[in-house]
């Protein structure tokens, strides 16, 4: 119970956060702040969702963590690392054609780790798993 709310103050956080940055910038957004605010609002938009998932869980009295959620979290974990292996060697290749900064492009990186983390956990969770 106490991780689902610390899940819902990160989220107010991370939003109060971007809000402050939305109203203390300039007023013009470029493509690249747009992408960035959407990714974000993804990432916060999936924390939420777990939270209230871990909130229902807990009201009906099921355990934090069984099993099957432990080996969705397991295969999630290592699909989504491999496949942000790949991203980053396109975020390598493509850094060169791209003039943006070093602080950018790893920002651009983690957040495309993030949202590919929660892709894979999605259809895992939604699909389920095969027998092995």
């Amino acid at each position: 119970m106490k991780k689902a709310i610390i899940v819902f103050v990160l989220a107010a956080l991370v939003l109060g956060t971007v809000g402050l940055w939305i109203y203390s910038s300039s007023g013009k957004f470029t493509p690249v702040d747009i992408v960035s605010f959407g990714v974000m609002f993804l990432v916060v938009a999936f924390a939420v969702f777990v939270g209230i998932k871990r909130l229902t869980s807990a009201k009906r009295g099921e355990p934090a963590e069984d099993e099957l959620s432990k080996k969705v979290m397991r295969r999630t974990s290592s699909l989504s690392y491999y496949i942000s292996l790949y991203l980053w060697l396109a975020i390598m290749y493509f850094s060169d054609n791209l003039h943006y900064e070093t602080h950018t492009i790893i920002g651009a990186g983690i957040l495309g780790m993030a949202v590919i983390f929660a892709i894979c956990w999605l259809i895992f969770n939604f699909t389920g798993l095969k027998n092995e």
